[in-house]
């Protein structure tokens, strides 16, 4: 039906719909998997008793129900503090928002929304576009910013008080008819949004100033003429604010809108598409009505309503439009581990795998002597295709030892190791089963090393990860308990811990039945809820293109590893060793006695007791702190307290050394795999929540590189003969990221120009030439350039340089001057965060800032990471990106992938292919972001070679 005279259009304001829902409910959660869905079902019941009451009275032809986008519009580019002042969403709403524009689409109601307009621009351009076109309107909702909309064919409908708004009551509450309504709110302005409005003048009186005056413009034209000397005052002073306030105020009724009025003509519900939705929210009474609506036999059998909805829960409903909803559908399938299988036979498990055939899935786990993959043997295989049933088939457990050749010996009971193996192969590698684990990349490199590569697969951890990242860890143990209410078998129970721990191949087979095959059913109940809520949670493209697919690449660098000269390693921690000796000495010599350098007890005592160095702090044992922080701020009073400086000086020197040699040059010798001689470490996908891969057993990504002795620990990592070490790394990626999404002309230009950025910094901050520049006056603006990405403060950079804090804080105050969008974009960024939640990154990496409405030292911790996420994750996206593609762009050639430190990625080469590899990954790298995001600045790649890390970077 085409819309036009005599039609009536509906327009459903959904944000109050859903904040009235849910401040009218007690809690709600969904018995399965305890999702909150109070919001959810007040929202339902609302809509269904709107369309009941629709049909039963003055029917629309036309309807929609109209949402709010996103918290940012063009309102922010006006007044960026505008709405600065709401506070974030409950926690335990903001999964709702999402579901209840599912139930408007299960209701078959038309569901809009447009990035960059709030609700209320959508619904004042189809206001006017159903008034054009001869129609009548009627708003539901009692947002007294819709009600400038009203006259003309408009009005409103308060659906919770059955209440019209037409011109009158517009008029009784804000004192002027609909067409003044936007000057009385310009005056009077809005503390709710943070419309500022004119400072003294509250709705009363602006109306009294626009009734004698007429309209703002008129008013702030004849200011001079106000006899009350501070009204008058205000008015001459505040003009500009007060017509930024009218353009923030006014509605924009034309919005480009993708779609038509013919669009929204009403329709019928599906009821099947409807009775599914409610069956799968678990609405047990609303799912009766709709089905006695409709004569239809409920899916499922109506269980008791859940506690919460029974406390207290009518009288909300009452308000929320209809009778309580109640949580229904039986609780979580309860586990038992006692109904678990051994498998032994090949027979049986044949029959385990023809069924995960016909699902098209199996969650498959592994137990092992060592968590290190490349030296674990494997144990024992479980698995699991159906909730509640899984097997456990062990092939390695020992018992007891051979007394005549003194070895351990397989226990009874077991299936043979080749034979599981032959029988699992064809099934997990068959591209139609998908195959479910939890840190699958550490079950992958297991079964690879038995000639067996796992494909395809999903990682419920890294599900996790993309959804919640920030809110909580993503292991088993905890996902177990947060999502199924189910606590694990206790590892420790099975091998026990400290001195007497046992490799799980000690365990007895009986026993490690129910341990193991648990897990395999865990991982698939955690799978089974995880692969619907990543839509939900908006992160299916995150999941997919930046997670999941990074298993199998890192797993095949990892079992690459990279090869470690032992003897250059040994040689440097016996000069690491004379340096630390000598440096001993010189220490001592300093502080004038004897003591012992590495206590921090002791240094505290000399440091704060003998020389008396003042603000020194004590720790939770009274012992002075002495940490590096500490140290270095000690190092900066060399004209107070010069002993004291000398020697806190000589200590941070003393530890760097003592660092490496602990941890690179001793440690690493140690992690070299005595089958391949190469170093293996292991990457984390999930450890940092910006999305920065973690390197761990050994870390390979924190060897320093600002001193001499860091980078020489680099010399090790070497090629084996013929071939080449080349790195490729991204520069200055971060401030790259920085310049576009802050969009900052002047930084763009320099990037685009290849200029020095950080002189050219300098430059714009001090006014001082690039050429021929102090190094000194380089540096500063180096610090304030990479400080500032992470929400540096006037302290932190005050002891970076060495200089006052008054000096650093004039610094960073010029900076933001010359950069005022960085400022913005910093603003903006924790304005979101404190309004969704989570902050994003240009790829739509959620990361979760639950403390960013804290107060106190945890909340300024909170709005630097909040600022620095989306600016590290988004570099973070790219080199995963790349990393994914780099397979396909360097196949043909004799190279492969070795390591990811950061911004770098290293490979091994043979001679001949140094060129062609950096050629590719070069261009892989450079056109990382595309298509997704098309960058204003340009990624530039600097490539090395050599025979070793050192030389090649």
């Amino acid at each position: 039906m085409a819309f036009g005279k005599g039609c009536h259009l509906h327009l459903i304001d959904g944000s109050a719909f859903i904040f009235r829902a849910y401040h009218a409910l007690p809690p709600l959660t969904r018995k399965s998997d305890g999702l909150p869905v109070g919001a959810v079902a007040g929202f339902c019941n609302m809509v269904f008793r709107y369309i009941e009451d629709a049909k039963n009275g003055d029917a629309p032809t036309h309807a929609a129900v109209i949402f709010d986008y996103s918290s940012k519009t063009f309102r922010n580019a006006i007044y960026p503090a505008y709405k600065e002042n709401r506070p974030p969403p409950p926690e335990d709403l903001r999964p709702q928002f999402p579901l209840t524009r599912e139930a408007t689409r299960a209701f078959n109601l038309a569901c809009k929304e447009i990035d960059g307009f709030e609700a209320d621009d959508i619904i004042a351009t189809l206001s006017r576009q159903a008034r054009e076109a001869g129609g009548r309107v009627t708003i539901i909702s009692s947002d007294k910013d819709l009600m400038q909309l009203v006259g003309g064919g408009v009005d409103m409908l308060d659906a919770m008080k059955n209440l019209r708004i037409g011109p009158e009551e517009v008029e009784a509450k804000f004192g002027v008819g609909p067409d003044r309504v936007i000057d009385v709110q310009a005056l009077a302005g809005d503390s709710v949004d943070n419309i500022p409005g004119a400072p003294g003048i509250g709705i009363k009186t602006a109306a009294s100033l626009i009734n004698e005056y007429g309209d703002v413009e008129t008013l702030l034209a004849r200011a001079g003429e106000i006899k009350q000397p501070k009204r008058r005052e205000t008015l001459i002073n505040f003009a500009d604010q007060i017509r930024v306030s009218k353009r923030l105020v006014t509605l924009d009724d034309q919005a480009p809108l993708d779609f038509t009025l013919d669009d929204l003509e009403v329709r019928d519900p599906d009821p099947k598409v409807l009775m599914e939705f409610l069956h799968q929210m678990e609405f047990r009474t609303l799912t009766k009505r709709v089905s006695e609506k409709f004569g239809l036999e409920q899916p499922v059998p109506v269980s008791v309503p859940v506690q919460a909805a029974q406390a207290g829960a009518a009288g909300g409903a009452e308000k929320a439009g209809g009778e309580a909803p109640s949580v229904e559908a039986p609780p979580l399938l309860p586990f038992d581990t006692a109904a678990y299988t051994r498998i032994t036979d090949a027979e049986v498990l044949a029959q385990w795998l023809d069924e995960a055939r016909a699902v098209g899935w199996i969650a498959v786990d592994t137990e092992t002597t060592s968590l290190d993959e490349m030296v674990a043997d494997l144990v024992g295989i479980s698995i699991s295709s159906v909730a509640g049933k899984a097997a456990y088939i062990p092939v390695g457990h020992v018992t007891g030892s051979d007394d005549l050749f003194g070895g351990a010996v397989l226990a009874e009971g077991q299936m043979p190791l080749d034979v599981a193996l032959a029988a699992l192969k064809p099934v997990l590698e068959d591209e139609a089963i998908l195959k479910i684990g939890q840190n699958m990349k550490y079950d992958w490199k297991i079964f690879a090393r038995h000639g067996i590569r796992i494909h395809p697969l999903d990682d419920t951890m890294l599900m996790s990860y993309a959804m919640f990242s920030g809110l909580h860890g993503h292991g088993m143990d905890a996902l177990s308990e947060e999502y199924l209410h189910h606590v694990p078998i206790p590892i420790k129970e099975l091998i026990g811990s400290g001195k007497a721990q046992v490799t799980f191949d000690k365990v007895p087979v009986d026993k490690a039945v129910a341990y193991a095959a648990e897990d395999a059913d865990i991982t698939f109940r955690l799978w089974d809820q995880f692969r619907s809520r990543l839509h939900r949670e908006r992160v299916t493209t995150v999941y997919e293109t930046l997670e999941r697919p990074l298993v199998p690449i890192l797993a095949e660098m990892e079992m690459a590893g990279v090869k470690v000269d032992t003897s250059i390693l040994a040689r440097m921690s016996n000069v690491f060793a004379q340096r630390m000796a000598g440096l001993e000495d010189e220490i001592r010599a300093i502080a004038g006695q004897p003591f012992n350098i590495g206590s921090p007890k002791q240094l505290g005592e000399i440091l704060f007791d003998t020389l008396g160095v003042p603000g020194g702090g004590r720790g939770k044992t009274g012992a002075w702190a002495t940490g590096a922080d500490v140290l270095e701020d000690i190092t900066t009073m060399e004209d107070e307290h010069p002993q004291a400086a000398r020697l806190a000086a000589r200590v941070l020197d003393w530890r760097q050394i003592a660092k490496l040699k602990s941890t690179y040059t001793d440690a690493l010798q140690g992690h070299v795999n005595p089958e391949t001689g190469r170093v293996h470490t292991s990457y984390s996908i999930a450890g940092a929540n910006t999305g920065r891969l973690a390197s761990t057993d050994p870390n390979l990504q924190n060897i320093p590189v600002r001193t001499d002795e860091g980078r020489r620990i680099r010399e090790a990592f070497v090629a084996p003969e013929g071939r080449r070490i080349v790195s490729l790394d991204y520069s200055q990626i971060e401030l790259r990221i920085l310049a576009h999404v802050a969009d900052i002309p002047a930084l763009k230009e320099a990037f685009h120009k290849g200029l020095d950025i950080h002189a050219m910094t300098a430059s714009e901050m001090f006014g001082v030439p690039i050429e021929g520049m102090d190094p000194m006056i380089r540096r500063q603006a180096k610090a304030i350039n990479f400080g500032v990405i992470y929400g540096i403060s006037a302290f932190g950079l005050a002891r970076n340089l060495r200089i006052p804090r008054g000096e650093a804080q004039a610094f960073i105050d010029r900076y933001f001057e010359r950069f005022p969008g960085i400022r913005a974009y910093m603003d903006q960024t924790i304005g979101f965060a404190k309004e969704h939640g989570f902050v994003q990154t240009l790829f739509g990496r959620k990361i979760h800032t639950p403390e960013i409405g804290d107060k106190g030292p945890r909340a300024g911790f909170a709005r630097r990471a909040a600022i620095n996420a989306p600016i590290q994750g988004a570099a973070a996206d790219i080199i995963r990106r790349a990393m994914i593609r780099m397979p396909a762009a360097i196949a043909g050639l004799d190279a492969r992938m070795l390591l990811q430190v950061h911004d770098e990625l290293i490979f091994e080469v043979a001679e001949r292919d140094v060129d062609p590899l950096i050629a590719a990954a070069r261009a892989t790298m450079q056109g990382a972001a595309d298509p997704a995001v098309k960058l204003s600045v340009p990624l530039i790649v600097d490539a090395g070679q050599g025979a070793s890390w050192a030389e090649a970077h």
